[in-house]
């Protein structure tokens, strides 16, 4: 049913003549990296602790993505049956296993961490959309299955669900914080060890392996490895550095806006940087886990230094 349901949506495609293709790739593919703007912003200007707490869920959810999609090893839609063929350029960003989405996981935790951050029914809602829009697109594109999105969506709200309840614990135990942020690094350092020495299958279709595990492991040593420096960095914001939010206000905002522009440069260009030094391994880690430490400690020390400025006058 899977596979007859992504092969009527190719033919409505197909009769559409495309119309809505590049809607919906563009629609996945900012879910892939810039979508980190919306909780960097949460934290720099309005609300610290959600910021947090998206962040959490966030890594959290790509940790366990990474634990599920490379224990599950579960081929692409395109590869159980050559009728399917994905939309334009969607494939470039669907390598290596299909079960669960990694799309879905992705903004599932960031627009449901939205969602409870804000009480303003109108972004509530429009974060809804975006969640059952981003999901149907993998389907539309033909690069997932519907069980691939739904698995991807209850994964991500259990993340938001264990973030939340890290977060309660903090709440009425705040002298465990060390205590939770070790077992979070831990189980971030056990994942790396899981994934890289367990065993995967290596089927061959003319002379091709279908899935080269390397590049899943190079993926996952960025998705799953980052949560320990997320922790490391989180740690050392709530020891030393303890900076305000600035406020929506004109020179929040635009301190903020500015902070943008490296945390861009360090999303899309990085991690090409960091694998020609440290290898593809800890050059993927290194990338992603500095991208976190840009938004968690280095920025908010910008914005200490700007903002204790302003009291000092």
């Amino acid at each position: 049913m899977d596979i007859e349901y992504l092969l009527w949506l190719q033919n409505l495609r197909m009769s559409t003549n495309g119309l809505f293709d590049t809607f919906f790739e563009q629609l996945s593919f900012f879910g892939t990296r810039d979508i980190l703007l919306f909780p960097a912003f949460v934290y720099w200007c309005l609300d610290k602790r959600s910021g947090i707490f998206i962040l959490f869920s966030y890594k959290f959810s790509q940790m366990l993505n990474s634990i599920v999609k490379l224990t599950a090893c579960v081929y692409r839609p395109w590869v159980r049956d050559p009728r399917i063929i994905p939309a334009g350029d969607s494939i470039k960003t669907a390598g290596g296993y299909s079960f669960p989405s990694g799309h879905t996981m992705t903004f599932t935790p960031i627009y449901g961490g939205l969602i409870a951050f804000t009480k303003n029914k109108l972004v509530r809602f429009v974060c809804l959309v975006l969640i059952i829009v981003t999901a149907f697109s993998r389907n539309y594109l033909g690069v997932h299955t519907p069980q691939d999105v739904i698995a991807g969506i209850l994964l991500g709200v259990l993340s938001l669900y264990v973030a939340h309840w890290v977060f309660s614990y903090l709440d009425r135990h705040p002298e465990k914080d060390i205590h939770v942020m070790i077992l979070s690094a831990l189980a971030s350092i056990l994942t790396l060890v899981y994934i890289t020495y367990k065993s995967y299958p290596m089927d061959y279709v003319d002379g091709k392996l279908l899935v080269d595990p390397v590049k899943m492991q190079i993926d996952a040593w960025g998705d799953a490895g980052a949560f320990a420096p997320f922790i490391l960095a989180w740690y050392i914001e709530s020891r030393f550095v303890k900076f305000e939010p600035t406020g929506f206000n004109v020179k929040g905002v635009i301190i903020c806006l500015i902070g943008m522009l490296p945390l861009h440069w360090i999303i899309w260009n990085l991690g090409g940087v960091a694998s020609g030094m440290f290898g593809p391994y800890w050059g993927k880690l290194a990338s992603k886990g500095f991208m976190l430490f840009f938004i968690v400690v280095l920025w908010p020390i910008v914005i200490k230094l700007l903002t204790s400025k302003k009291k000092n006058i």
